[in-house]
Parts: C-alpha cells; sequence; structure tokens
C-alpha cells in the first residue's frame, strides 16, 4: 500500500517490467509539454514523447531515456507503457551520438520522400539519450 506522500509507479515495456516502486514524485514528457506527477493528481491518461524521465524516490533520484508510449495518471499510481525505456548504464554514447548525426542530416537534406515526422521523433531519442548521460 503507498504511503500518503508517494504514489506506486509501474514502467512496463513489451520486454519487462522496467520499474516498480514508491515514488514522491514523477516527470516526463507528454505530447502537451512536460508534466509532473505528485500524489493525489487528478485522473488523467496522456501520451508520452521522448525526452528524460524522472523518478524522486524517497531516498534518491533516478533518471532513464524514455522513447514512447502512453502514461495512466491516478491519484495513488502511476501506469506508464512504453515502447523503450533506458537506463543510463543501457545507452551506448556513441551510437547515440551517430543517430543524432543521422537524423539531423535527414532533416537538413530533406526531399519529398524523407519522413520528416520520424526523423524528428529520431532526433529527440538521440537527444534524451545524449542528455541523460550528461
Amino acid at each position: 500500500m503507498a504511503e500518503k506522500n508517494t504514489l506506486l509507479l509501474r514502467i512496463i515495456t513489451p520486454d519487462r517490467l522496467f520499474y516498480e516502486g514508491q515514488a514522491e514524485m514523477v516527470e516526463f514528457n507528454t505530447t502537451e509539454g512536460e508534466i509532473g506527477v505528485l500524489p493525489g493528481h487528478i485522473p488523467l491518461t496522456v501520451i508520452l514523447k521522448p525526452g528524460i524521465l524522472s523518478i524522486y524516490e524517497p531516498e534518491e533520484e533516478k533518471r532513464a531515456a524514455l522513447h514512447a508510449g502512453f502514461a495512466e495518471i491516478l491519484q495513488d499510481r502511476v501506469t506508464i507503457l512504453a515502447e523503450i525505456v533506458e537506463w543510463p548504464y543501457e545507452i551506448d554514447q556513441e551510437r547515440a551520438n551517430a543517430a543524432k548525426e543521422r537524423a539531423e542530416e535527414r532533416l537538413r537534406s530533406r526531399t519529398p520522400e524523407t519522413d520528416i515526422a520520424r526523423a524528428e521523433t529520431a532526433l529527440l531519442r538521440a537527444v534524451a539519450r545524449i542528455e541523460l548521460l550528461k
């Protein structure tokens, strides 16, 4: 049972239960902007956007790169169904830098065949990975 000043956070990907525990606050990006969730938040369902996920546990802060998915927010819990979530130690810096460069190049040299939305999403994912490693 969650304490009054914490909420239960569950983060699930197709491959694993990424995280389950008590948090005082959770922050992440949505298609509508960045959101911070505290216990007692109004019920809400949001679409996630690539960025940094911050988990504020009673004793420490954890950060991960969150790439896409949905979040169900209730007063006493948050459930995130994510496409991909990565802890810093799971990220390859060189690969993230290369992905960023590829995405930037696709956006610079647009052709009628360029999928702009896909390139922008790839850039956001790469930037989230790189930012997390700083």
